[in-house]
């Protein structure tokens, strides 16, 4: 059993509100995005009016309180939402999510001052938000972030440069990282903090749009501080230990990645099944040769695995198990990889209409490769996952 305790560390329930809700997700997706998925491939932007569907339907407030303006709901319930958009759209459900990066350090480690004026209007959905971490020189190393937040009367003075933000051109919040103290090269984590900046900020710029392989319909763009004033009352958790903040609200998202893949996945499975069945070579339905059924019982096997891992991590999160974080790196690690696999695999079974454009399959590949990498690249979480190895192992030694 080692690392975990006993048998009940793996328990994943499931209540019939999570299938009624799913439900309900799977309508929207078959009604509202399954339609303009070409229009977002096309044009890179989704439709504005299924965005309005959305919020008229209460999904931006899914797993915030109802005392802050949300429906309510768990980290299942989240997931849930994420696997059945992923499957139909991604780069929705991207948009979506993104808004916990933004909402949950404020639910984590904001006053109420804070929550009240900044996640009420998210979870209404009058606002959009988003996470301003990464940097040029800084994705994965949290600690490597360059802009500076220096004090002044009142409040503080953000200098820097985002590169890569989800949401920046839709966002009315962001949520920022930025250093207060110089680095010390023996904790490199140390003296970072974390602002709330608005969009109406004078000095606050959105720059240029990366043109990235994936997610069409919502990619990132850089975001610009050029000496943007930040209001004392909008520094988020305490002053010079920001990292905690930053990293503490990626062991939850990750999970909702996890879920992206696993709906990416799921697709990719189901494509490649249906087309199996329904294509004949050599007067035989490709799904007659042991070479494609093979590949399709894989990809069924890994498909149902990565789910349970994911839906296992969001119970431990949801019953505050301090086990999640270990869980949520190896789900997010392994459904990830397990998506682009499946992406793979349903454009080999597809042959020539795999790689063409209309039929939707390889953008399956393209989405789920952004997966691998955002939220901590795959490789820094297998260095998660050994470092919570090590604390289990001197934990024990410390109890025996």
């Amino acid at each position: 059993m080692f690392p975990f305790g006993d048998v009940s560390d793996f328990k994943v329930s499931m209540e019939q509100e999570h299938e009624l809700f799913r439900k309900a997700i799977r309508q929207f997706c078959d009604e509202k995005l399954a339609p303009v998925i070409m229009e977002a491939e096309k044009t890179n932007d989704v439709p504005h009016s299924v965005i309005e569907d959305a919020k008229s339907i209460g999904l931006t407030g899914i797993g915030i309180p109802q005392e802050y303006g949300g429906q309510g709901g768990d980290m299942r319930m989240l997931v849930i939402m994420a696997e059945e958009i992923s499957r139909v759209l991604p780069s929705f459900g991207t948009m979506l999510l993104v808004n916990h990066l933004f909402v949950d350090p404020l639910m984590l480690f904001g006053t109420e001052e804070q929550k009240s004026k900044y996640v009420v209007p998210v979870a209404t959905g009058k606002a959009l938000a988003a996470h301003a971490s990464t940097e040029p020189d800084a994705g994965s190393d949290v600690a490597g972030i360059k802009t500076t937040a220096k004090k002044t009367e009142g409040g503080w003075i953000l200098n820097g440069r985002k590169a890569f933000i989800t949401n920046a051109d839709r966002a009315d919040f962001f949520i920022a990282s930025a250093r207060t103290s110089p680095i010390n090269p023996q904790s490199r984590w140390k003296g970072l903090s974390t602002f709330i900046v608005e969009k109406g900020f004078k000095g606050v710029e959105i720059g240029h749009k990366f043109d990235v392989i994936g997610l069409r319909g919502e990619q990132p763009n850089e975001v610009l501080f050029n000496d943007v004033f930040v209001p004392e009352n909008n520094l988020v958790g305490k002053l010079d230990d920001g990292f905690k903040v930053v990293v503490t609200t990626y062991d939850y998202s990750r999970i909702l990645i996890a879920a992206q893949a696993v709906g990416i996945a799921q697709a990719a499975f189901e494509m490649a099944f249906n087309y199996s069945t329904q294509r004949k070579a050599f007067e035989r339905p490709l799904a007659s040769f042991e070479g494609v059924a093979f590949k399709i019982s894989d990809m069924l096997m890994e498909l149902e695995a990565s789910r349970l891992l994911t839906y296992w991590a969001a119970y431990l999160a949801d019953q505050k198990r301090p086990e999640f974080y270990m869980a949520s790196s190896i789900a997010k690690t392994y459904s990830t990889e397990t998506a682009e696999k499946l992406a793979a695999m349903a454009i080999k079974i597809h042959g020539g209409a795999g790689v063409d454009r209309e039929t939707g399959v390889e953008r399956l590949l393209r989405d789920s490769i952004i997966t691998t990498i955002y939220e901590g690249a795959n490789d820094i979480q297998r260095l998660t996952i050994f470092r919570s190895l090590l604390r289990t192992v001197s934990k024990n030694l410390e109890v025996s």
